[in-house]
């Protein structure tokens, strides 16, 4: 990641630079160095009729307060110091995996939208096309694009909004995607067809003691890999730290980046106890329970539903529900309820801040809002005539940072997405492993560790080919694989929320499905959780839950949770030169464990 100049670990406290006119008491009441004044007011070229209503008053004799002007000048000052201090962090590389010029058929690069001959390899001036746009990043040459199909690539030049708070997307860095023949991308695609053949097996036999003979078998399977980089527990997987998380950072002496597992994803439920729980919302709830799909909703082990999808066909076929809702169980259950935007975040930030011990627990949240050690570091616990509201410090405020931190995180990943990596996607990779067994194309290099896998020859006597089967009819969304856009939201979600609530608090009376009646809830007994370890097992399976239905790598998800991260850290920073409370800062533990104080 760049260098933050304005972030300590550990408990030292620092806070951005303002400018050698920052506002004092003496300026704020009004001293030396602010101009009263009127001035014209105009709308930007091209935005007529934006004009502020200030503007009616030119020409008007207006007896503007000290305190007034000294605020407008702060503001104007915050926002420079802002803009300043953001502007001064470095770009970093940005390596790719180098598949693009490797392959001149490209079918190690991202091409599902664009049209495609019958193996499924692009049409190389649609890919020109969007190479093109992809290096201009212009409008026009978007609209140049030839698509194969009736869906639209998602969201391009989105990407290139600039975010008022916190850093631009050039900023970030992330290692490169693994590459198309190496062992680690083979490792990947065997755990992801793993993912596909235990989709419907009750999560609570992911424990080590289990006796599920599948989970063993994809365990022992994982342990043979040359290169996987998944947790590990005594330096082996375990079916305890199977299909669990890890995050991936840059580092400039490790081209694979850096992996750790964050706190708490290992503990426990592989489910996070805020989406088990029903959410208070005033005088409304929101169920835990969510509408499931049936195991019968699998997709694109059909060669020619595949074309059609990669090319950009609707699909013709939809996904089939039960119709009794229940707790999340399974990793299709998971896959399903992360397939749109969930209200994870907020339904979390409800939680934590709702007061607890109701008769109904439905209306209630996890702990009093009341109590100070729910709040370590709001500036309110020490004001004995003050509390937090909508403006600052209260659940709207902090609902607030959510939202624009989601849009902000997607704005990071998809820029990588476009930009800089256009890597292949799952379902993809499964064409490539079809033609190359069954087909005898034998140009296609797939690490043999995935090729020579029990997991492959089982999903082939499952779905009678080597694709990749898929829970969503339509496949993966219209953009590349690396890295994940979901799990950049869920640990941007994650990494505010542990900013403002006590990450160390042990969460009371957890709780599992019941395996063997999905629709109730079973105590959970074990090692203590945490609020800080669930909402990182929060972010992660909004980001893996994505695995579980075969759209996206390990890579893609463990990149993700980095950039979330690093875009929290940068709205935090800015939110705080703006506040007027007296505060110690932001404090909370990063996704390696370590602590930082903003």
């Amino acid at each position: 990641m760049a260098d933050h100049p304005t972030i300590s670990t550990e408990s030292d406290l620092t806070s951005p630079t303002l400018p050698t006119t920052a506002v004092t008491r003496r300026s704020l009441l009004g001293g030396a160095g602010i101009a009263v004044g009127a001035a014209v007011l105009a709308s930007p070229p091209g935005m007529s009729g934006v004009a502020p209503a200030a503007a009616q008053t030119v020409g008007v004799s207006v007896d503007v307060r000290p305190l007034d002007a000294a605020f407008k000048r702060r503001a104007f000052e915050v926002r420079q110091a802002c803009a300043s201090n953001n502007e001064k962090i470095p770009i970093p590389p940005h390596p790719a995996n180098g598949d693009e010029a490797r392959y001149t058929n490209k079918i190690g690069s991202d091409t599902r939208g664009l049209p495609h001959d019958k193996r499924g390899e692009v049409e190389q001036a649609a890919w020109q096309a969007l190479y093109a746009a992809c290096q201009s990043g212009e409008a026009a040459d978007f609209e140049k694009i030839p698509l194969g199909g009736t869906r639209k690539l998602v969201n391009p030049l989105g990407t290139q909004a600039v975010s008022l708070s916190g850093i631009n997307p050039t900023q970030i860095a992330i290692p490169p995607a693994p590459a198309l023949a190496s062992a680690e991308r083979g490792g990947e695609a065997v755990e992801v067809y793993w993912q596909s053949l235990l989709r419907d097996v009750p999560l609570t036999e992911l424990r080590d003691d289990t006796s599920h003979r599948d989970v063993l078998a994809a365990t022992e399977e994982l342990n043979k890999l040359a290169d996987f980089r998944g947790p590990k527990s005594g330096g082996r997987v375990t079916p305890g730290t199977l299909f669990r998380a890890n995050v991936l950072y840059f580092d400039p002496t490790d081209p694979k980046g850096r992996s750790v597992t964050p706190p708490g994803v290992l503990d426990g439920p592989l489910i996070s106890q805020f989406l088990l729980r029903d959410v208070p919302y005033s005088a409304q709830w929101i169920s835990a329970q969510i509408r499931t799909a049936l195991p019968a909703s699998e997709f694109l082990t059909d060669y020619d539903e595949w074309l059609a999808i990669q090319n950009g066909a609707a699909s013709k076929r939809r996904l089939q529900f039960d119709t009794t809702p229940r707790f999340i169980t399974t990793g299709r259950d998971l896959a399903e309820y992360v397939r749109t935007l969930p209200a994870l975040g907020w339904a979390a930030a409800l939680m934590l801040a709702t007061p607890g011990g109701g008769a109904d627990p439905r209306y209630t949240g996890m702990f009093p809002p009341a109590d100070p050690v729910s709040y370590p570091s709001n500036p309110y616990r020490k004001s004995k005539t003050q509390g937090p509201g909508g403006g600052t410090f209260g659940l709207p405020y902090v609902q607030a940072l959510l939202t624009t931190g989601i849009s902000n995180s997607v704005r990071a990943s998809y820029w990588q997405k476009y930009f800089v990596h256009r890597a292949v996607r799952p379902e993809a990779y499964g064409g490539l492993a079809h033609h190359r067994l069954a087909n005898g194309v034998s140009d296609y290099p797939l690490h043999e560790s995935f090729l020579k896998s029990e997991a492959l020859d089982r999903s082939k006597a499952k779905y009678g080919s080597y694709l990749l089967s898929q829970t969503y009819p339509e496949g993966a969304p219209l953009h590349s694989t690396y890295p994940g856009g979901a799990t950049g939201v869920g640990a941007v979600t994650a990494t505010i929320l542990k900013a403002f609530f006590d990450e160390s608090r042990v969460i009371a009376n957890p709780v599992q499905p019941d395996p063997a009646d999905p629709t109730k809830l079973v105590p959970y007994s074990g090692p203590p959780l945490t609020v800080g370890g669930e909402l990182n097992k929060l972010a992660v399976n909004f980001g893996f839950g994505r695995n579980w239905s075969g759209i996206h790598w390990r890579s893609d998800a463990s990149a993700s949770m980095a950039i979330g991260e690093e875009v929290a850290i940068g709205m935090l920073r800015d939110e705080r030169t703006t506040l007027r409370e007296p505060f110690d800062g932001f404090s909370f533990t990063r996704f390696d464990g370590s602590r930082v104080t903003i």
